[in-house]
């Protein structure tokens, strides 16, 4: 009986944090779009502060409006009436959450950030409370009923406020034009991070990129090859675009074969035509797709012109965590 007992409570309680989620539909309207656009619009900063259970929620908001192109920090009320109030400026939007609106930390904030003359949005259950009438903008985030059977411990209306924050963050990253390319910035680690890498992030360039045109020898290729430590080196006509490879496995198979005079041969003769080549722009993963589908362990790198721009090796994938 404990665990069925347990099983239909967690269900009772998930149905009320989806029913108070679905509630913010209703509310969300033109106080939200203003909020956006202070958000948008300020020069500074998003300042997230709250006490308590919605202090920890406004850290996520905080994390979250920074890694979707929103420079934001958190800053705790209790600290901020002890000084830290100076990370607060008149460019920056202070956005204040509180259910009640009345919380002690938050309502001596108030007048100073006023001073300070930055924004105020409040995220509050209480749209006629303190922190309410002193906002610029009120984003209503009020719950019927809280998910806790004593109706004391914030479940329900921490759940609504941090979905309300991610709408919020989320708005801003479509008003911002935040792309793929921008997200990887600010990612630059883990899986999210590598997912997002493209080609011209990891390629070898300059020196560390061999290419010859087609009129030179074997020796002066392999001289390339041996500069760059590569295995391979990319032939390019006269505008420098790619037209052929020439690879430690060509020099092996012409050397089985015995080819005569090959170190004084045009590469040209001996080289790989319309070789396999990647964009500069595509995701590092399509390029690990194909050289693992060629059996291959490099990719010229090309631009919009097919110009010669990189060499990508499987072991710079391999240092890149893909392997």
């Amino acid at each position: 009986m404990g665990n069925k007992s347990s099983v239909q409570l967690a269900k009772k309680v998930l149905r009320i944090e989806i029913k108070a989620i679905q509630g913010l539909l209703g509310k969300v309207g033109r106080s939200f779009d203003s909020a956006v656009d202070m958000v948008f619009r300020c020069s500074g900063r998003a300042v997230i502060t709250g006490m308590g259970k919605p202090g920890l929620i406004g850290r996520k908001i905080a994390a979250t409006l920074a890694s979707t192109g929103t420079p934001s920090l958190f800053v705790h009320p209790a600290e901020a009436i002890h000084g830290d109030l100076g990370m607060v400026t008149r460019q920056d939007i202070v956005i204040a959450i509180s259910n009640s609106g009345e919380t002690e930390e938050i309502v001596k904030l108030l007048s100073t950030i006023k001073k300070i003359g930055a924004g105020l949005i409040a995220m509050t259950g209480n749209i006629k409370s303190t922190l309410a009438r002193n906002a610029d903008v009120v984003i209503d985030i009020g719950v019927s009923r809280e998910a806790c059977p004593l109706g004391l411990a914030p479940t329900a209306s921490t759940t609504v406020t941090l979905a309300m924050g991610d709408a919020l963050a989320i708005a801003l990253q479509q008003r911002r034009g935040f792309k793929p390319d921008d997200f990887a910035v600010y990612h630059p680690g883990g899986s999210l991070g590598k997912k997002l890498l493209r080609v011209k992030d990891l390629m070898r360039t300059g020196r560390a990129n061999p290419s010859v045109k087609q009129g030179n020898s074997v020796k002066e290729t392999l001289l390339a090859i041996t500069a760059a430590r590569a295995g391979s080196c990319s032939i390019v006509d006269r505008a420098g675009r790619l037209v052929g490879i020439f690879t430690d496995g060509d020099l092996r198979r012409h050397l089985e074969n015995g080819t005569s005079d090959l170190m004084a041969r045009p590469v040209w003769e001996v080289a790989s035509r319309r070789p396999t080549a990647i964009h500069k722009e595509r995701l590092a993963a399509e390029a690990l797709r194909l050289l693992r589908e060629r059996k291959i362990d490099e990719l010229p790198v090309v631009d919009d012109k097919g110009k010669l721009v990189g060499l990508l090796d499987v072991q710079d994938l391999l240092k890149a965590g893909f392997i």
